[in-house]
């Protein structure tokens, strides 16, 4: 092989209706390269299994030592509204689905530290103020 080649294996394929997704293991064999990115993998993945490359996320890759071949995790949502629903909001906003919210490191913990002082049922209230709080700083 070339050091462009590229090889996907995909194993444990299995259809999770509950979630409205497809997941699975993927194997790629890249010689040549020291890994292939997760853009260019979307691509491939979305065109083997005719979905569409931004419904499929990526993740938990790792390398094999020596290098040449990598193992990660496969996710094919159905439709955007099941992958805004049950992908956690990191992998969203890696995706692009989601803008990160810049919050200084100080103002979470006060927000943390204010829902600890509050017993009951006003515990949760009082979060949500916090967080308010924290928000408009």
């Amino acid at each position: 092989m070339s050091d462009g080649a590229v090889l996907v294996k995909t194993r444990k394929f299995m259809k999770n209706p509950l979630l409205a997704r497809r997941q699975m293991i993927v194997d790629i064999i890249h010689p040549g390269r020291p890994n292939v990115p997760k853009k260019e993998l979307q691509d491939v993945i979305g065109g083997m299994y005719k979905a569409d490359a931004k419904l499929v996320t990526m993740f938990g890759f790792r390398t094999k030592f020596g290098g040449g071949k990598s193992t990660g995790f496969c996710l094919i949502y159905d439709n955007e509204e099941a992958m805004r629903k049950f992908e956690p909001k990191h992998r969203q906003i890696r995706a692009g689905f989601m803008e990160k919210k810049e919050q200084s490191r100080k103002a979470m913990k006060e927000a943390k530290n204010k829902g600890k002082k509050i017993r009951g049922t006003g515990a949760s209230i009082a979060k949500h103020k916090a967080k308010r709080a924290a928000d408009n700083e």
